[in-house]
Parts: C-alpha cells; structure tokens; sequence
C-alpha cells in the first residue's frame, strides 16, 4: 500500500469503528476528524471497504454525512436495525436521533 494508507494509519481509522457505541452511527467525516485529518472522509470509506482483510470492526454503523446507508450493501440496514438505529427513509439514517456524540 501507499504511504498515505499504511497499516498504522488503517487501524487508525479501525480503532475509532470499534469505537462507535451499538445503537449509534458516525460518518466517514467524524471519523476522518477524530484521527486529525478532516479533509479525509473519502479515505476512510476506502479503508473501510477493505475492512474485511483487518478482523471484524462494526463498519455498518458508519454513513455519509447526510445519513445514507452504503450503496449495494443490503446487510448494513439490518444490522443497524438488529441495533435500534432509526431511519428517515429507507436509506437515511436519522442521524439527529443516533448520531455517535463523541
């Protein structure tokens, strides 16, 4: 991998996951802001894309900033539901009823 994605800077990212509290969800951009690099939203949805390959992280309880459940990814809207989370729609998360406040 790139410098940019490398191992320690993976579970980074992974740690803050594991973090995330069962009934609630973060966004890529929280996340990328609790690791110090705000602008880097976009790399943490790669990094979790490859999650699979690090052990088992909570991944499905993170969203886009407005809420929007992963694209082709069906499993993640019954895990957060198995989980409590709240919906706006049927891809929406309502993220002021279960966003993480960390």
């Amino acid at each position: 991998m790139g410098r940019i994605l490398d191992e320690s800077f993976i579970y980074e990212i992974l740690s803050v996951v594991d973090e995330i509290p069962k009934g609630c969800v973060a966004t890529y951009g929280q996340i990328a802001r609790l690791i110090g690099r705000d602008k880097n939203a976009r790399l943490v949805g790669k990094v979790l894309g490859m999650a699979e390959f690090y052990g088992k992280y909570p991944c499905h309880r993170v969203v886009n900033h407005a809420g929007r459940l992963v694209p082709g990814w069906r499993e993640q809207e019954c895990l957060l539901l198995q989980e409590g989370i709240f919906f706006k729609d049927a891809s929406h998360v309502d993220l002021k009823r279960c966003q993480w406040d960390c």
